[in-house]
């Protein structure tokens, strides 16, 4: 899955963070907070993959999460 920058930067928005001047996902409100995937992960705006339904659960586009969060589908 991708997303061109302004369809990543309005999805990120939507969830109230943003991307640092080293390309991080961070917390809006708190810019010095970089988002987590649920390996405890940081990951740059580019690896962004999307955010698992019901929850602020971040994927990564590596294979590996998207196997796994693909385990988590109804």
């Amino acid at each position: 899955m991708s997303f061109d920058a302004s369809a990543r930067n309005f999805i990120l928005d939507a969830f109230g963070k943003s991307v640092d001047k080293e390309k991080y996902v961070v917390e809006k409100s708190n810019p010095s907070q970089r988002v987590l995937t649920p390996k405890g992960e940081e990951f740059r705006a580019r690896q962004f993959a999307g955010v698992r339904k019901g929850s602020e659960v971040y994927i990564k586009s590596d294979i590996a999460s998207l196997i796994e969060a693909s385990e988590h589908l109804p």
